[in-house]
């Protein structure tokens, strides 16, 4: 006999949420993948059962729905199939595992080529959201949700994950209300011995109608020193938004309790000065050189990132590896010397920042657990909530290349967020409302499940 089971849901936030995913767990163990529940108010909320986190003796479900201050639902009976849910769409890159349409989003989550380049980057190659109807990454060679540091640092000899990994990709759950999926692959070896033989995992998590998604990084426990620092189990996440020369998506950063910044990027500077001086060194090189000075010879400013870095990593094999240590060394040395002077001061805003008019478009907030990049005039916001505080944050908006950033690393690429953190990502009209949003995001509905009496 199937028992009958009450959830009450409370929002300790106290705002409106839209289709909020609510986690409930049942204390049996109930038979059939979809489940319908009545709400107080007559209507049917589907319930999808989790066969990941349910166990011997229980039953957990998620199911999503507009909430605003507390209401209540009755699971009734177990159903063969929903009408309405997360929908699979044609895929548009020729690596992508499934581009979904979440009710909300429109994404692709790809595999990655391993080629080296930013159209060979793991992670969601395209993103847009319903209401908007906007790519945020048109071209492909852009993704939200690499990760980098501590292995795309100088002295490991820039090996990039992203562009460097063909990913596995593990469909955990799949259903009309949530999609997680589980990317993981191993990070090619560079030049650091305590770097090397290291795997990764990223959940990812989508539900139904949602303004969010989740993810986090697991990677195999490591020690290492980065930026002179000692750097233990943390690491870089880059989230990247495309819009073409002359634009940009966000053109504003703010952190929830103002933001304690430095303006600038000395490293970048460096890097991109030492990467004219490899190009004009007469000494001999391979033939893949070549390549490199031709996609290298017009304007830096306008240039992808990748070209930066990539003549200088020690996975392409274009330069040596002893000159890789000689030069980076050098790039280092003199970036900390830029990046700790008396010309680049902290900068205390209780405003909205406008990183394109820094030097190098570029800033380093310190450490913060909610964050926000957005464009005021066309009303759009990109929230961030890590459940813990990474340490330092990189922001770029740079309109000659039309690129933005928000990445989890200091100075000279190094790796600020802990591993194994939850970060929730929303997305949408929420300029105004940011703040509220991120509260929503770090504060999750709480929910009580009782047995009634047969």
């Amino acid at each position: 006999m199937t028992p009958a089971v009450r959830v009450t849901v409370t929002d300790p936030a106290g705002m409106p949420r839209r289709r909020e995913p609510i986690f409930f767990t049942v204390a049996a163990e109930l038979v059939g993948d979809l489940w319908e529940a009545e709400a107080d108010d007559g209507s049917i909320l589907i319930c999808q059962r989790l066969a990941s986190r349910s166990t011997i003796g229980t039953t957990t479900f998620v199911t999503t729905a507009d909430l605003d201050g507390k209401f209540s639902f009755v699971l009734r009976r177990a159903i063969d199939n929903a009408q309405d849910g997360i929908a699979d769409l044609p895929a548009i890159e020729a690596d992508a595992h499934v581009r979904l349409d979440t009710g909300y989003f429109d994404l692709e989550l790809c595999r990655g080529t391993a080629e080296g380049t930013g159209a060979s980057k793991w992670g969601l190659r395209h993103f847009a959201a319903h209401w908007e109807r906007i790519d945020l990454l048109p071209s492909g060679n852009n993704a939200i949700g690499g990760f980098y540091g501590p292995f795309f640092t100088p002295e490991n000899g820039l090996i990039n994950p992203p562009e460097h990994v063909v990913a596995k990709i593990e469909e955990v759950e799949i259903g009309p209300v949530l999609h997680h999926y589980r990317l993981s692959g191993s990070v090619p070896d560079g030049l650091l011995e305590e770097l090397r033989g290291k795997r990764f995992s990223i959940d990812w998590v989508f539900t139904h109608g949602t303004p969010f998604f989740t993810r986090r990084y697991n990677v195999d426990p490591f020690e290492t020193v980065i930026n002179g620092r000692f750097v233990e189990n943390k690491i870089t996440v880059g989230d990247e938004f495309e819009s073409g020369i002359g634009d940009i998506v966000f053109n504003r950063f703010e952190a929830y309790d103002g933001t304690r910044y430095r303006a600038g990027d000395p490293y970048a500077e460096q890097l991109a000065d030492m990467v004219d001086e490899i190009l004009a060194d007469p000494r001999e090189r391979p033939a893949k050189f070549e390549e490199f000075r031709r996609l290298l010879s017009g304007d830096m400013a306008e240039a992808h990132w990748d070209l930066y870095w990539r003549l200088l990593s020690v996975w392409e094999g274009v330069v040596n590896e002893s000159e890789i240590r000689e030069r980076l060394t050098a790039v280092r040395a003199a970036s900390h010397r830029l990046a700790d002077g008396s010309r680049r001061p902290w900068i205390i805003s209780t405003d909205p920042v406008n990183v394109s008019s820094a030097p190098e478009q570029t800033i380093f907030p310190g450490a913060a657990s909610k964050t926000v990049e957005f464009d005021d005039e066309r009303n759009r916001a990109m929230i961030w909530w890590t459940s813990k505080p990474a340490g330092a944050f990189q922001i770029v908006q740079r309109p000659e290349s039309g690129w933005v950033n928000w990445g989890s690393n200091g100075e000279n690429e190094c790796p600020e967020l802990p591993v194994g953190v939850e970060i929730k990502t929303a997305y949408g009209p929420f300029v105004d409302s940011w703040r509220e949003i991120a509260d929503g995001l770090e504060m999750p509905p709480t929910v009580e499940v009782d047995l009634l009496a047969p």
